[in-house]
């Protein structure tokens, strides 16, 4: 069973070959999990466009003759930071090296074990954490905002706000942690992972998302709140409510 007992996790899996389609699947199902599959990136985007965006996702590299499994990180990961975990046949180290530098928290090579993959999956969903919100199509934070991720788009009291990636891809990585402070460190590194980036220009980013969803009062934040010296909170309205 997967070590999240009180969650139910979706993945989603993408691979041409239906074969390991159908492994994947049985060994999230054995598992606890729940599995979407996709045989191709365009069809896994249609289906996160339809359904919202997974936990996690299993995502092979080469499925002619559409989009390649690295253009489908690199779409997905204009409006999110969902997690990744390559699943391939190929073997080639300046692959496997891009693959986990730009794209992919982890890199399995097949043939796999359905064992380890598991294993594997679980240790990327500890270590990202669960999405504090209930991932759907749109992602309703409360009865002023939600979000719709794959639309990069915001709507603030019923009307479309358009986001930037990098706006949509920094509120993702706040929401996922909602309620808990997200460190400046950790921040930096999500977004911008393959160049220096400094507190100055996540706060220029997040000042703008700021500006498109909190409320006109902006001595009382209703969504992000800075932790001085540490990072950003992106307060959990539903568990606040029960505490409230």
């Amino acid at each position: 069973m997967s070590d999240f007992e009180d969650s139910t996790f979706r993945i989603l899996v993408v691979d041409d070959d239906p074969f390991n389609l159908r492994i994947v699947s049985y060994a999230l199902k054995q598992n606890g999990f729940d599995s979407i599959t996709a045989t191709s990136g365009e069809e896994a985007l249609t289906v996160i466009s339809q359904q919202g965006l997974p936990h996690l996702a299993i995502v092979d590299i080469h499925m002619p003759p559409g989009m390649s499994g690295f253009e489908f990180c690199r779409t997905i990961h204009q409006f999110s930071d969902l997690p990744v975990i390559m699943l391939t046949a190929v073997n080639e180290e300046n692959t496997v090296i891009e693959g986990l530098e730009e794209h992919a928290e982890d890199y399995i090579i097949k043939p796999f074990n359905p064992g380890e993959l598991v294993a594997r999956i679980n240790r990327v969903l500890q270590r990202m954490g669960e999405f504090a919100y209930e991932l759907d199509s749109l992602t309703h934070i409360d009865e002023r905002l939600a979000i719709d991720f794959p639309g990069r788009q915001a709507i603030v009291e019923g009307k479309p706000v358009p986001l930037t990636p990098t706006e949509t891809r920094l509120l993702y990585i706040l929401m996922r942690s909602a309620g808990n402070t997200v460190n400046t460190d950790f921040i930096l590194r999500r977004l911008w992972p393959l160049e220096p980036a400094f507190e100055d220009r996540l706060h220029v980013h997040m000042h703008r998302l700021r500006r498109k969803i909190e409320s006109k009062d902006k001595s009382y934040p209703r969504y992000i709140v800075s932790e001085r010296g540490m990072g950003y909170t992106f307060r959990h309205m539903e568990k606040e409510k029960i505490v409230g």
